[in-house]
């Protein structure tokens, strides 16, 4: 079973069950246990041992990630212990008139916050919720405006963790190759303008547009759903003399303190060691964003910014000493259901053999990826594509996806050309859809805890918008690999004419519906 399709038959449990039943936690379990099982020739007791030695090497490799969960679950009690929060909401309301406005301004802000997606999606999910919420935003939508603007915009931001990721694949300057393929990164850059469009258009289908509808009729944002995110909201004390830069110097010092954390990981980080020396192990800062520990500079950056946040709040007397200290239970609580969901998502991803070892489902794709014949290299875009939609989605990794597929696709295409940044492109835009539609991503269960959303019912809302998008990218990948002979000009504008009209057709489309399904509403 090792090296073969058998290597994804965790995954597949895992989100059959999660599926059907809506038990995520358990349905996840199970997936990680069939294929340790699978592994140990179906000892029980091995696999036990097998799953928790998966188990414990995930957590291990990925406690920074843990670290800065942590904190920023400490930054958001904080910031509504100091009334900050609840001043920015009240600032806002004044000054954003309209549903489309909050939906809108949260959306922008998901494009300010391009470092990383863990940061964005809790970020922007801990601002803007009191927010939506005095408009009647179902929290599905907010969850979908969340991941619609953190791995899209991640993914085409030159300065972030996505970039150094993707950078660390490819040959020469990778940090060059990757601004070269981001204007051919059709599903990222469209997922933007969709959000965008829909907001200021008012445009929502399929269950989304239920759980809006019984949102504003009788005011609950989560639509009847259960088995939500954790919300130590109400078992705080809100400072009635708060201001709104209690909420917004926070947010500045963080992200100033997390990008110095990247910039210095980068500069003194040393790879082939493991640990940090005071040799420069690069030339300059945006070298320095390639080689960073993403992880780790998250964690130092954020555990400073702790620091620095709590200095000033009781410089300013909105939040004491003993306030402060509190904050850490109740912010560590309000994270647990989102670490505990990606200590299994990380593990299933470990059992799989995502990036090789146990079920070695690497060693499958790349077997499988050299038979592909040379005479469909016009294809390999929509190929690839396709590929990077399914492996996300199965896996639950983007990062893991486009580890395995970007070496293959360079070396199969000889490392340069049109058709090169074509494919790439196409890679990691369906490595970002994979990841938008599978319930056992990462990035999807954050951005479910950032909205305060049930996991399943944000998958199940955000399906059909993520599907609309990749359906239209998919098309636009086949013209622009079939005129990839043509340069990279002619290939790039053909492929964005085509997206482009058919997302305006569909548009005009589901407006016509949805107009049409409220007169008869009306009537």
């Amino acid at each position: 079973m090792v090296g073969t399709f058998w290597a994804f038959a965790p995954a597949i449990v895992a989100i059959v069950l999660a599926l059907l039943t809506k038990q995520v936690y358990v349905s996840l379990f199970l997936g990680i246990l069939t294929g340790a099982l699978m592994y140990t020739g179906g000892n029980p007791l091995q696999a036990l041992g097998t799953l928790y030695t998966v188990m414990s090497e995930k957590v291990g490799g990925n406690a920074p990630i843990i670290v800065f969960l942590v904190v920023l679950g400490i930054f958001v009690i904080l910031m509504q212990k100091s009334g900050g929060s609840k001043a920015y909401g009240e600032w806002a309301e004044k000054k954003i008139k309209s549903k489309s406005s909050a939906l809108a301004a949260t959306a922008g802000l998901g494009c300010l916050i391009f470092v990383d997606d863990y940061f964005n999606c809790l970020t922007v999910g801990s601002v803007m919720k009191p927010v939506t919420d005095k408009f009647k935003v179902s929290h599905a939508k907010l969850a979908w405006i969340i991941d619609s603007t953190a791995a899209p915009v991640c993914i085409i931001a030159p300065i972030s963790s996505w970039a150094a990721a993707v950078s660390g694949q490819l040959e020469g300057n990778g940090l060059t190759v990757f601004m070269q393929t981001i204007p051919f990164n059709v599903y990222a850059i469209l997922t933007i303008i969709m959000v965008f469009v829909f907001c200021f258009m008012k445009v929502d289908f399929g269950k989304m547009r239920k759980n809006e509808e019984i949102a504003e009729s009788t005011g609950d944002l989560n639509a009847g759903e259960v088995d939500l995110p954790a919300d130590e909201a109400t078992d705080i004390t809100i400072n009635p003399t708060g201001k709104v830069r209690h909420l917004v110097i926070p947010v500045i010092i963080l992200i100033a303190c997390c990008v110095g954390g990247m910039i210095y990981s980068g500069f003194f980080y040393n790879w082939d060691t493991g640990t940090y020396g005071t040799e420069l192990q690069s030339a300059d800062v945006i070298e320095a964003f390639s080689n960073c520990d993403a992880g780790t500079s998250l964690a130092i950056g954020s555990t400073i910014a702790l620091v620095l946040v709590a200095i000033y709040y009781m410089i300013a007397k909105v939040v004491s000493f003993k306030e402060i200290t509190n904050s850490f239970t109740q912010g560590f609580k309000t994270m647990v259901p989102a670490i505990l969901i990606l200590t299994f998502a990380w593990s299933i991803s470990g059992i799989m053999g995502a990036k090789g070892g146990y079920l070695d489902a690497q060693s499958f794709v790349q077997t499988n990826m050299e038979m592909i014949p040379a005479t469909v290299q016009s294809f390999f875009p929509a190929i690839f594509f396709i590929l990077a939609c399914g492996i996300a989605f199965a896996t639950g990794t983007s990062w893991g996806t486009f580890g395995v597929l970007v070496p293959i696709a360079v070396t199969i295409l000889g490392g340069s050309g049109t058709l090169v940044l074509l494919t790439v492109s196409a890679t990691l835009g369906g490595a970002v859809y994979g990841d938008h539609v599978s319930p056992i991503s990462d990035t999807t269960i954050l951005a479910s805890t950032g909205g305060n959303c049930n996991h399943v019912d944000h998958i199940k809302t955000q399906l059909p918008y993520a599907s609309l998008i990749a359906g239209i990218t998919f098309v636009s990948y086949i013209v622009a690999g079939l005129l990839a002979a043509s340069g990279s000009v002619v290939a790039g504008v053909a492929m964005w004419v085509v997206a482009l009209i058919l997302f305006a057709v569909a548009v005009f489309v589901l407006k016509a519906v949805q107009k049409k399904k409220e007169a008869v509403v009306a009537e």
